[in-house]
């Protein structure tokens, strides 16, 4: 049997690699249960992630931002504008980091780069260890460990079990936590592009009525591309010729953009959602979305699963300071109090705006005006919206802040 660990990470994707590095970094010994990586089947991946200022200094601490940042974005403004041909029209609105004295939002990143960066700081770090395998099959906690069966007959234990393997994950039903599923009547298009006009590091999502089209900056003139639509549509759209795509997508863009060129390859992804009613139970601790699943809408997907990552960090090393069991249930209910209501309210706040797209009820539309032009003409309010965008609600967890000086790794 492989011997006791303190924290068993199950799954590598960005938010469990994060997770065990972060709490390694603040001096706690973590073994990642998970297939080993591979390069080739991480470069499938074709979407980016737009990732927020506190999760850049996260990786930074975390010592793999160095490891990815040439590969980066910044993005120093948002520019959402209401393309949804309704009656009554919400006025465009840009936020501008230099609004908050900052020179950027955060960075865009492929997804493939920030997990090959993640991987090399894993494999850098002497806290951490691997056990590879093809799969979990079961999560049986115990009074003082939890027990993790793997798909070639071994098993492994450790004190907390960390799931961040995913929306399929197992680990809620071994946990007793009861999970909310949904689905969505809208499909994303992902793909990236060459353009003519300079993006200015800055984000354009266009709200339309089967939801938004996002474009996020990469370096030089490409951006990456969130586009969701009606399932039949975006089947229909990405069956397209390539001049084809790029024409209607120059067209939906309104030639902000200038010409499109360059195209890669196009994607497909069914949106849908989910809702953890707890962040961990029975010495389990559920990160990214093993808790929650939440529309491609304001950056948040990602971005909240590095901050549980965090926040547990912070929590078990904590614990382990007071002599406590990291595992037990007090620890467990602190991690909850410190994700459970910024998770709930950024993940209400973002399934209400996807959905209020899809209607055509013409009051919520003259609400959505009404607030956009607020936004767009009081500076103030602007600003408060940005802070609380990056920071979310409660205190920052330790290693999202710049510079952490913790224990090193």
């Amino acid at each position: 049997m492989t011997p006791t660990a303190d924290i068993a990470v199950i799954g590598a994707g960005p938010a469990g690699l994060a997770a065990a590095l972060a709490m390694a970094r603040r001096g706690l010994a973590v073994t990642i249960v998970a297939p080993p990586y591979d390069a080739a089947r991480a470069a499938a991946d074709r979407r980016t992630t737009a990732l927020i200022g506190p999760s850049v200094d996260l990786l930074k601490n975390l010592d793999a931002w160095d490891r990815c940042a040439a590969e980066a974005a910044p993005l120093a403004a948002v520019r959402i504008a209401d393309d949804r041909e309704a009656l009554v029209r919400a006025p465009e609105v840009t936020f501008d980091a230099a609004e908050l004295g900052l020179e950027s939002f955060g960075a865009n990143i492929p997804n493939p780069a920030l997990l090959a960066a993640l991987n090399e700081a894993a494999d850098a770090s002497p806290r951490l260890t691997r056990i590879a395998t093809s799969a979990v099959l079961a999560i049986e906690p115990g009074n003082s460990d939890v027990r993790l069966k793997l798909a070639e007959g071994g098993s492994a234990t450790a004190r907390l079990a960390v799931a961040a393997d995913g929306r399929n994950s197992i680990a809620p039903k071994a946990a007793s936590v009861t999970v909310r599923t949904w689905t969505y009547p809208q499909t994303a298009i992902v793909t990236s592009f060459g353009h003519t006009r300079p993006h200015n590091d800055t984000v354009n999502e266009l709200h339309r009525r089967t939801g938004p089209l996002t474009t996020v900056p990469l370096p030089g003139r490409r951006s990456s591309l969130v586009w969701v639509e009606d399932p039949s549509e975006a089947h229909r759209i990405v069956d397209l010729t390539g001049e084809a795509f790029g024409e209607l997508l120059e067209e939906r863009l309104q030639g902000v953009l200038g010409t499109l060129h360059d195209l890669g390859p196009r994607l497909l992804y069914p949106l849908s959602g989910a809702s953890a009613d707890r962040m961990g139970a029975r010495r389990i601790a559920l990160v990214g979305e093993a808790a929650h699943v939440i529309p491609p809408l304001g950056a948040q997907g990602l971005n909240l699963g590095l901050k549980d990552a965090a926040a547990l960090a912070d929590c078990t090393a904590e614990a382990q300071t007071r002599g406590d069991d990291i595992g037990g249930a007090h620890v467990l209910a602190a991690y909850h109090r410190a994700r459970g209501a910024d998770v709930t309210a950024r993940s209400a706040a973002i399934d209400l705006l996807n959905r209020s797209l899809l209607t055509d009820f013409l009051p919520l539309d003259v609400v959505r005006g009404a607030a956009v032009h607020v936004m767009a003409n009081s500076p103030a309010l602007r600003r408060l919206l940005m802070r609380g965008g990056l920071r979310g609600a409660g205190p920052l967890p330790s290693l999202m802040r710049p510079n952490a000086p913790l224990a090193g790794s």
